[in-house]
């Protein structure tokens, strides 16, 4: 069992039932799984660069990445139906406590220019949106072993009732916000 998980169980679930005065643990709010998803863009077409995210992603996970397909063509974007366009991944348990440890504490202190997440970027159902315009901010990723600079996108997805509830979890399991 990790820090945060332990944190999580110790202090956290005990302050979360006292603000929203809940009786039953098993309806405290908590994090169910981590997504993270990768689109490949321009790079669709270049089996080298979709091996490369891959690797990225695998690395940055621990575990393999489930590639997306095209629903449909269209001609505007030279798709076609069923051509790979992205790749994601879902954490749950360890790896997602791992994830979201690591994110807190390493990588957003590495983001260049962070000034603290946006409330907005929880939905109303409690689950936190977070865009990274480059992986390299990742210290799992090594920026030498990638030619290009790609982004993705980070889900953390909650068992919360509404936004109120979403936002005091990841307060306190660390996330910054803007003030």
């Amino acid at each position: 069992m990790n820090s945060l998980q332990e944190k999580y169980n110790q202090e956290i679930i005990s302050k979360l039932k006292e603000k929203f005065s809940l009786k039953n643990t098993m309806v405290v709010p908590r994090v169910t799984k981590v997504v993270v998803n990768v689109g490949f863009g321009r790079f669709s077409k270049e089996k080298e660069h979709i091996s490369k995210i891959e690797k990225a992603l695998r690395e940055l996970s621990g575990q393999k990445p489930v590639f997306t397909k095209a629903k449909k063509s269209i001609s505007a974007f030279k798709l076609r139906e069923g051509m790979i366009i992205g790749a994601m991944v879902t954490l749950r348990k360890e790896r997602m406590y791992d994830f979201v440890e690591k994110l807190v504490s390493i990588t957003f202190p590495r983001v260049r220019d962070f000034r603290g997440l946006n409330t907005s970027s929880i939905d109303q159902a409690g689950n936190l949106n977070i865009g990274f315009k480059e992986h390299t901010s990742f210290p799992e990723i090594g920026i030498e072993d990638s030619d290009n600079v790609f982004s993705l996108e980070a889900t953390l997805v909650t068992n919360t009732k509404n936004r109120e509830q979403g936002l005091e979890l990841f307060k306190l399991l660390g996330f910054p916000f803007k003030k």
